[in-house]
Formats: C-alpha cells, sequence, structure tokens
C-alpha cells in the first residue's frame, strides 16, 4: 500500500506546469511505494516534458515523434531509484539499467521503457523523444546542457528547414521560459521526503 505521502506528491495540485502523471505510470509508482521525492521529481520532470513536446509540436509539426511516449518516458525515467533510492540525494546511474528492468518486468514494452536507460546517457543515435526527456530532466530545474540541446536543434533544423541558429535561438527562449519555473519545482520536490 503507497504512502499518504506518496499519494500526495502523485495526486496534490501543484499548478499547471506540474500536471499529474499519466495514469499507469502514477499506478505503477503507488504499487512499487516509491520514494514520495521521486514521485514529485517525476512529476516535475513530467510538465516540463508535456511543455516541451507542445512547443515542439506547434513549431516543428514535421518532426516526427511521439508525445506520449515522451509524457510516459518523462513520467518514468527514474524509475530505477525505487531500487537506488540512495540516488536520489547523490549522484549514480546504477537506477538506468535497474530502472528499465524493472519496467520491463511491470509490462512496460522495451520501446517505453527505454527512457530509464537514455536519459542520462544520450548520443546522436538516439530520436527526438529520447531527446525530449533528457532536456526536461535538466531544464525542470533550469539546467542547460548545451551538448544536448545542440543535438536537438540539429534534428529540429532538418525537420523545418531552418538554420541552426535560428533553432537556436526559439529553443533558447523556450528554455528560458520553462527555467523560470525551477525554483517553484524544486521547492515543490524538497517538501517531499526521500523515506517515509
Amino acid at each position: 500500500m503507497p504512502s499518504s505521502t506518496l499519494r500526495r506528491a502523485l495526486t496534490e495540485h501543484g499548478g499547471p506546469d506540474l500536471p499529474r502523471l499519466p495514469e499507469r505510470a502514477e499506478l505503477l509508482l503507488m504499487d512499487l511505494d516509491a520514494p514520495p521525492r521521486l514521485g514529485a521529481h517525476l512529476r516535475a520532470v513530467h510538465g516540463v516534458a508535456r511543455e516541451l513536446a507542445d512547443w515542439v509540436r506547434r513549431s516543428y509539426g514535421g518532426a516526427e515523434f511521439d508525445p506520449d511516449a515522451v509524457l510516459f518516458g518523462a513520467a518514468t525515467h527514474d524509475i530505477g531509484k525505487v531500487l537506488h533510492p540512495e540516488e536520489l540525494s547523490g549522484p549514480g546511474s546504477a537506477h538506468e539499467l535497474a530502472g528499465y528492468q524493472l519496467l520491463l518486468e511491470h509490462g512496460v514494452t522495451a520501446e517505453l521503457a527505454r527512457f530509464a536507460r537514455t536519459h542520462a546517457t544520450w548520443t546522436e543515435a538516439v530520436g527526438l523523444e529520447d531527446l525530449l526527456v533528457s532536456l526536461a530532466d535538466k531544464i525542470w530545474k533550469g539546467k542547460r546542457v548545451p551538448d544536448l540541446e545542440h543535438l536537438v536543434v540539429r534534428q529540429l533544423a532538418a525537420v523545418g528547414g531552418e538554420q541552426p541558429w535560428q533553432v537556436f535561438l526559439a529553443l533558447d527562449d523556450e528554455f528560458g521560459r520553462l527555467a523560470a519555473g525551477a525554483d517553484r519545482r524544486l521547492v515543490f520536490q524538497s517538501e517531499y521526503p526521500i523515506v517515509t
């Protein structure tokens, strides 16, 4: 049975940039009795991913990606921290493969489980969906990663027929807008304990 603190982290109204997670992700986190801070973190990243995906759809309608996969990936990317809660407050990558395997064990397809592995070790070989989850996992707290942004710029420039600098300027404005809510999202996450 999930703790009441986890339930609150997953369901409490957090404003328009902290929507509830997809139902399947929410139920899985409750079933696993995930740490409340993990639930809050996943909501913050999911909210930013939703805004990024919406922006890409509006600005680069020719971009081929599955927004629902992005949202599920953002909602579950750190699920391996259920098994490695020490990585909620410190560095570590053990949660990545553990999360992928945990999702597979709970009936999630490899196509959707992959975000647990790809969110922190992106390369040019990953698709736009993976990059958007990775971006959301940085921007939610206002962090900018130029190499990651460059990969997104290249993909969107190819789709939109624009010069990379034009795409970067548009993305830069969107990142600034999203990063403006970072303090509020960080406060939301910090209100929930790692352990109950």
